[in-house]
């Protein structure tokens, strides 16, 4: 069932003075993440806090080593315990977009089977961005873990 953002009720939580959550209710026991802003003028759209949080997981996966589109994708998908997976259409274009942010470089090599291969590394920059995504995404697990915890009456 497809539903525009607007139709669910959302509720949101004042985390501290910088930090506003949106949480999208849906039918059922699911509830959605809907934004997540720092400055409290501008809120983000729900893409933008997905999009943020794959750019914080491939900068990290980067970060262990250098390795081609592929590769990334694998190492995701054995490190989460296949719980993440990522199609090529949303790994490509967030890995280019990495790229012109100037978080990471790409240069072609021929992969371990013979192949050209495109093989990603991360930059200075995108380490100070890694870091910088790694304290927010804390703050914000602790925040949410400490509502879920809440003991019920």
């Amino acid at each position: 069932m497809n539903r525009s953002p607007d139709a669910f009720p959302a509720v949101a939580l004042c985390l501290n003075f910088n930090l506003f959550v949106f949480l999208l209710l849906t039918e059922g026991s699911e509830c959605i993440l809907y934004s997540v802003t720092e400055d409290i003028k501008h809120m983000s759209k729900p893409s933008d806090l997905v999009q943020g949080t794959l750019d914080m997981l491939l900068l990290k996966i980067l970060a262990l080593e250098p390795m081609n589109g592929f590769a990334v994708s694998q190492r995701l998908k054995q490190v989460s315990g296949d719980v993440l997976q990522m199609s090529d259409g949303s790994l490509y274009p967030a890995l280019h977009k990495l790229e012109q942010e100037g978080w990471i470089t790409a240069e072609w090599k021929t992969s371990e089977y013979g192949r050209r291969a495109k093989y990603y590394s991360l930059t200075r920059l995108g380490r100070r961005q890694l870091e910088k995504e790694a304290d927010n995404w804390g703050r914000l697990s602790a925040a949410i873990s400490r509502v879920i915890k809440l003991k019920e009456a």
